[in-house]
């Protein structure tokens, strides 16, 4: 569900016309829940569950910080309106200045609020794997590592790197990344799918075209306590190995790497990120978690598809989007046409374009 409702005034200055657009946020509906969730905080017995009193806690936190936001907006938009009443010629460059950052603003909260899917204000994570193209793929997986650590500090997101298994020459493997904060998953999900770069290759003596490529997997982080996944432990097997990394002191003496494998989908998952083997295998059952609820939900989604008479199967095969470095400069988004000739700048994290292109164009 929305969470505004989207308002429109006119106002005449001077003769001239403009636009104040805004959206009202239900407040007093957050201020509820956010009270209830204080009550439990305030409960002697709160952590008695860790797990629960920490989600209870994130959730506060998400929805004390969001009040706060749409109590600032609301207080700028009021004092621009309250200006704009007194009808003073010498206020109108600045007003109108106003009006514009206001709309901006107005626009940026409109689409988050497009972003009400039942995962979309969740963290994310974020999980690369080279694919056809040996080490130049490798290469290209950590460019595209990069690429989104980059988007995720532009916009405020947390970052940390759960698994990563390096190349034999370059690159990475595989590498899974957790990316907290509000919308994580609902921005990223339009990344999901494979991704193709064309360049010439810095690996190839020759100096050739190459074209390589690497699959996005975009995966909503579950909480522990979530009825949605059930775990019977029976259905686990659990290996502990000692981190691999690149020498030196970094490489783990003791064994704290985790690989957890369930039997019965073959899903194997792997983190070796922390020096604590409590640690990783939280990681590890978290990543576990959310595989198994997209497993879940593409199963839901293809019953109702085949329902409705439309259900096609997903192949794997077709790239998402096309990074050309050569003979042109261009990145290309094979779903919403959107393009751009700035491959630099796309590929130091701005995404955005993209991103909206496809989330208004699907949503």
């Amino acid at each position: 569900m929305s969470e505004c409702k989207i308002y429109s005034s006119v106002y005449k200055l001077r003769g001239r016309y403009f636009t104040s657009l805004w959206c009202v946020f239900d407040l007093a509906s957050k201020e509820s829940q956010l009270a209830q969730f204080e009550k439990q905080i305030e409960s002697s017995d709160f952590w008695e569950d860790p797990s629960h009193a920490q989600q209870v806690m994130k959730r506060a936190s998400a929805l004390r910080e969001a009040i706060a936001s749409w109590r600032g907006f609301e207080r700028r938009i009021t004092d621009a309106s309250e200006l704009a009443g007194l009808d003073d010629e010498s206020l109108r460059a600045d007003l109108e200045s106003e009006v514009v950052a206001i709309e901006a603003e107005l626009d940026k909260r409109a689409f988050a609020a497009m972003l009400s899917g039942p995962y979309d204000a969740e963290d994310a994570l974020l999980a690369i794997h080279a694919g056809a193209g040996g080490t130049d793929s490798q290469d290209w997986t950590e460019m595209l590592m990069r690429m989104y650590l980059r988007w995720a500090e532009r916009n405020g997101y947390e970052t940390e790197i759960w698994d990563m298994t390096e190349g034999e020459e370059a690159g990475v493997k595989s590498v899974t990344i957790a990316v907290n904060g509000r919308y994580a998953y609902g921005y990223l999900r339009s990344e999901k799918g494979v991704h193709r770069l064309v360049r010439l290759s810095p690996f190839d003596a020759a100096h050739r075209r190459h074209t390589s490529f690497a699959l996005v997997e975009i995966l909503p982080q579950v909480a522990m306590d979530s009825p949605e996944v059930q775990i019977d432990p029976a259905d686990l097997r659990i290996d502990v190995y000692r981190s691999s990394g690149a020498g030196g002191q970094n490489v783990q003496k003791n064994a704290t790497a985790i690989r957890i494998t369930h039997l019965p989908t073959g899903i194997v998952v792997t983190c070796q990120n922390e020096r604590s083997q409590t640690q990783n295998r939280e990681n590890a059952m978290r990543v576990l978690r959310s595989r198994l609820l997209e497993i879940a939900t593409a199963e839901k989604e293809e019953e109702i598809a085949i329902l409705r008479g439309e259900y096609t199967k997903a192949e794997w095969g077709s790239q998402i989007r096309s990074y050309v470095l050569h003979p042109y400069q261009m990145v290309k988004d094979h779903r919403t046409e959107y393009e751009t000739g700035n491959t630099q700048a796309v590929l130091d994290g701005d995404l955005e374009a993209f991103m909206e292109t496809y989330l208004r164009q699907s949503g």
